[in-house]
């Protein structure tokens, strides 16, 4: 299990990363049900064969709070499945990965800190995303709960000199697995869906957004040992970009 981990994503070597270093084994909810190492979905349930199939220029960096990457109803993963160009790291208010600081520098990518812009000065808030010439759009996510994300902007003066990518979403979120006291508050998932969208990437965005609703539902179905169907129309949206 742990070479199959080894060959896949940022995300999926971040989580294996962070549970080398618990104490104790870290017990999710439902940790009983044996779950594919690949996708985190209890076994029967699997999401494996609904991974999307699309290209994009874009490319996401997730910034994630302690012990989301371990959580398996994180989005930051699904993310990571869909956009091949996707970093992980584990956010510290004390240390700084010389890896990340490489990113953010690095002249191939022009970086985004996804954000809203109430939280920043005025000066660095944008709201589209306008890329110079031989470079390629970073978003930078904060995969957090809302107080969290707010504790990390805070405190991450590395992001300091970046612009603020500030989003007013007309839909309302459709993630289920978490409750929020807002329904506004859209999932990590979610919000790199409409980046890619501002992006000019609108197929890859729907595919993320297909492949979110269809997690969602393999979830679900098998936390309370529901049949899945997979001819519904949840998963025929999916269909098109396998």
């Amino acid at each position: 299990m742990s070479d199959l981990f080894a060959e896949h994503h940022a995300v999926a070597r971040l989580r294996a990363e962070r549970l080398a270093r618990c104490t104790k084994p870290f017990a999710a909810r439902g940790s009983r049900a044996e779950r594919c190492p690949r996708c985190r979905v209890i076994a029967g349930y699997c999401l494996c064969a609904w991974r999307p199939r699309v290209e994009t220029r874009a490319g996401m960096c997730l910034l994630m709070y302690d012990l989301e990457a371990v959580k398996p109803s994180n989005t930051g993963w699904l993310i990571a499945d869909v956009v091949r160009d996707t970093s992980a790291f584990c956010w510290s208010r004390t240390e700084q990965d010389p890896n990340l600081l490489a990113l953010l520098a690095d002249p191939a990518w022009q970086p985004y800190v996804v954000f809203p812009g109430e939280y920043a000065a005025p000066e660095r808030v944008v709201s589209e995303v306008r890329v110079e010439a031989g470079r390629r759009p970073l978003f930078i996510l904060l995969d957090a709960t809302w107080p969290e994300a707010r504790k990390m902007f805070r405190k991450s003066p590395y992001l300091n000199h970046l612009p603020v990518l500030s989003m007013s979403p007309e839909r309302l979120s459709r993630y289920r697995l978490r409750r929020s006291k807002r329904d506004e508050h859209l999932c990590t998932s979610e919000v790199a869906a409409l980046c890619l969208e501002l992006a000019g990437e609108p197929r890859a965005a729907r595919a993320l957004d297909a492949y979110l609703d269809v997690f969602v539902q393999h979830y679900l179905s098998a936390k309370r040992r529901l049949p899945l169907d997979l001819e519904d129309e949840t998963h025929q949206r999916l269909r098109e970009f396998l």
